[in-house]
């Protein structure tokens, strides 16, 4: 009786475990070396995420902006805050910030940001409404299955072209055969684990 009652309540709360924001890392955003809001800089300010993330359509990583692109408007706006010693800092030493990662993958999941924006999907889609965000944090859990989710049935998921960058738009339906998705192969192992 013991080991019946046992499996009936061991077994819902491993899965609420495994699926609990504690494990899946939701809503964590790390401590970085300067107090960045996107919501100021994409809402308030207007700034597009290529401006920052300069390889998201053409690299595997978004990449992350080197201090000189920042520098194009704190070299005048705040120039001598303390809070952005780290900045002139790693500027003058020719070393980039170290930001802390927000949304990492294991080592054996490949994925390619360039892809994913150049066949429709939005930033929106995994990191969320940044727009809105003092400080970035997880908003999807990027697990196996929420990854195959969206892979299963990619459609509800997409954006014309010249609305991927804008984390307000709304999707837009039968775009699959524009941006040529097939659903065959999307799913096979080998297209994230490499």
């Amino acid at each position: 009786m013991g080991l019946l009652l046992g499996v009936l309540v061991g077994i819902p709360a491993l899965w609420t475990y495994a699926h609990s924001d504690y494990v899946e890392r939701s809503r964590l955003a790390p401590e970085q070396p300067i107090q960045f809001s996107h919501r100021h800089h994409v809402a308030e300010v207007g700034l597009d995420c290529r401006y920052c993330h300069g390889t998201v359509e053409t690299g595997a990583s978004a990449g992350m902006p080197a201090s000189s692109v920042c520098l194009t408007c704190h070299s005048q706006l705040y120039a001598d805050n303390d809070l952005f010693e780290p900045l002139r800092q790693s500027y003058r030493a020719g070393k980039p910030l170290r930001w802390k990662r927000v949304y990492r993958l294991p080592d054996y999941v490949y994925f390619n940001h360039s892809i994913h924006v150049n066949k429709g999907v939005s930033c929106v889609e995994c990191h969320g409404r940044v727009d809105q965000m003092a400080l970035v944090q997880l908003s999807q859990p990027l697990t196996m299955e929420w990854c195959l989710n969206c892979h299963n049935d990619p459609g509800p998921r997409l954006r014309p072209q010249g609305k991927i960058f804008d984390l307000a738009s709304a999707r837009t339906a039968g775009l699959e055969d524009h941006y040529q998705l097939r659903r065959q192969g999307l799913t096979d192992c080998s297209v994230c684990h490499r």
